[in-house]
């Protein structure tokens, strides 16, 4: 947060070039006259601490992590600017939980991403973690008047180590008293610190969107810049930043920490000494006259005012695990359960269901193609997520499930319940070769005296002359029509017949799966009728058996019924 005189040394010739697009940005705004039940806190105004002029950051950073460059081959249009890994994921994560919370404001994350940048750089060579942390503390300098605005401590040094007057913290560049209010838990981990830049990208898109501001909004979007620094430069700043990640920007590695001083936290003050006490004679008490005890007024008791139930629980209904093929639609959806603190569901709530960053299976809302999506609690507090359409490759994701209170009858701001599923896409099972042949393995006719069976045909699938298993073919007796077609046989006719698991005569039957070695065996085909059955022994004469395969070979074998011979004479 530089002086005005040293604002040029430290703005980049890129941030020069792009001012000029802000320059149509009129400064004036729309006054909502009252807040509204989403915003959470009324609209900051211009006394507010944060929009004082601060100017741009003044953190000494050296210049090698001044601007990180996208890496080759990262996906990014060529040219596109580089954010650490981390802070892209916390601005992005913000940009989804406001928009869930404040639909109408419409915050970009790259609104975000421009104050990162402006105030330290997205943390970088502060050490930014995995987890939003930094190894070491983002402190701007001291506000007491001295180039700056002059702020008396607000936090007892709990945040800046300063007790006497403030300076802005962390990675977006909080005023203490700023974060007392708008300080909100980004990561779910049960904290608000304004050191964390998950928590510090949710506090800034809470504070810029107060007031009902609608950030698409020329206008709103300059005033909200201008409650969070009020310096025109810093709004330029800011606003072409913006617009260079709205052109593409790309994941860099996070920085380590760099070897750069860290402005001091401010010594403490040293109580001064306390002066000798000088002994005095003892001074003998003198007793009090007594007076007749008096009967209090009785006060009438206030009643009680019922404490509004808060949402206190987000739970998965159901499966935490969820399973589909690749390229396919999860047949079981995501559910969750919100309940609030009186036991009841908590209907109306808003939750958001997003697909984490790292997932490499391409897993999307189907709907849309979008990897978050935003439902409303019904009547029963349940919340169920759009289908999924699993992506094409295999693999494993996290589909996270956020909650994000708007702490009704709370002044601590909105406080996010996050549950989590664990999504796999299995491969696509390969296909089977096309079966090209079906043979017979044996070239002897097929020959059946009148009252026996036709047994031991075997049969062989193959694909360019290798053997094919998990075959399936059919069998049925066939026989032609007038115009020479193959058509089934009449069902009532006297043909060779299969038997049935019931022993009932069948003219069709699928078989079993060819094995390994493409073979398969045709089960015993029949000339005549258990003992005793009324029907007659199937005619002499040549019969027909067709056999198809799934994907449409045809192979039709000839069967031949001879008679039966002659009874010897008595």
């Amino acid at each position: 947060m530089k002086p005005l005189h040293r604002h040029l040394v430290s703005t980049s010739r890129k941030v020069l070039c792009t001012a000029a697009l802000a320059a149509s940005l009129t400064t004036a705004a729309v006054v909502t006259t009252a807040p509204t039940a989403d915003a959470g806190e009324a609209e900051p105004g211009p006394d507010s601490p944060q929009a004082n002029d601060r100017g741009n950051a003044r953190l000494d950073l050296p210049d090698l992590v001044a601007d990180p460059p996208a890496q080759a081959g990262s996906g990014a249009p060529e040219g596109a600017s580089g954010i650490p890994a981390t802070a892209l994921d916390a601005y992005r994560r913000a940009e989804i939980a406001v928009g869930s919370a404040l639909p109408n404001c419409k915050l970009p994350w790259q609104l975000l991403a421009g104050i990162g940048r402006i105030e330290s750089v997205h943390a970088s060579g502060y050490g930014l973690k995995a987890d939003g942390s930094t190894e070491k503390p983002i402190r701007g300098p001291r506000l007491d008047g001295n180039g700056f605005a002059t702020i008396k401590d607000t936090d007892k040094g709990a945040w800046d180590g300063d007790t006497e007057y403030d300076r802005a913290v962390g990675p977006l560049q909080f005023i203490p008293s700023t974060w007392q209010t708008w300080g909100a838990d980004g990561n779910g981990d049960g904290n608000r610190d304004p050191n964390n830049i998950y928590d510090a990208a949710l506090g800034a898109g809470l504070y810029l969107c107060a007031g009902d501001r609608n950030l698409s909004d020329p206008g709103d979007l300059d005033k909200a810049i201008l409650s969070y620094n009020s310096s025109r430069e810093y709004v330029n700043s800011v606003l072409g930043w913006m617009r260079q990640y709205q052109a593409g920007v790309a994941d860099v590695p996070n920085p380590p920490a760099g070897n750069f001083p860290t402005p001091p936290p401010g010594s403490l003050p040293t109580p001064p000494p306390r002066p000798p006490v000088t002994p005095t004679a003892p001074v003998t008490p003198q007793k009090p006259p007594t007076v007749p005890p008096t009967k209090p007024p009785t006060k009438p008791t206030e009643p009680t005012k019922p404490v509004p139930a808060t949402v206190s629980e987000l739970a998965v209904v159901g499966e935490s695990k969820i399973t589909a093929e690749a390229g396919s639609v999860f047949g079981t959806a995501a559910k969750v359960k919100a309940v609030l603190s009186d036991g009841k569901p908590a209907a109306g709530e808003t939750v958001t269901f997003e697909v984490e960053d790292g997932d490499t299976s391409g897993t999307v809302f189907e709907a849309d193609g979008k990897i978050s999506a935003v439902v409303k609690t019904d009547k029963d507090g349940i919340a169920v997520a759009p289908a999924l359409k699993a992506g094409e490759k295999d693999g494993a994701f996290t589909l996270r499930a956020t909650l994000y209170s708007q702490g009704k009858g709370s002044a601590t701001g909105s406080q996010p319940f996050t549950v989590k599923f664990t999504g796999t896409v299995t491969p696509k099972p390969k296909p089977a070769p096309v079966v090209d042949a079906l043979t017979r393995t044996g070239a002897k006719p097929l020959t059946a005296v009148q009252g026996s069976s036709f047994v031991g045909i075997e049969l062989k699938a193959t694909a360019k002359g290798a053997p094919i298993a998990g075959t399936k073919v059919t069998a049925a007796l066939v026989e032609k029509d007038k115009t020479g077609k193959w058509v089934p046989v009449d069902p009532a006719a006297r043909t060779p017949f299969f038997k049935g698991a019931d022993g009932a005569e069948l003219h069709t039957m699928t078989l079993a799966p060819t094995g390994a070695d493409g073979l398969v065996a045709v089960p015993d085909l029949f000339t005549a009728s258990a003992p005793g059955a009324a029907a007659a022994p199937v005619a002499p004469g040549t019969y027909h058996l067709r056999l198809v395969t799934e994907n449409g070979v045809v192979l039709v074998l000839d069967l031949t019924v001879t008679a039966a011979p002659a009874a010897p004479a008595a």
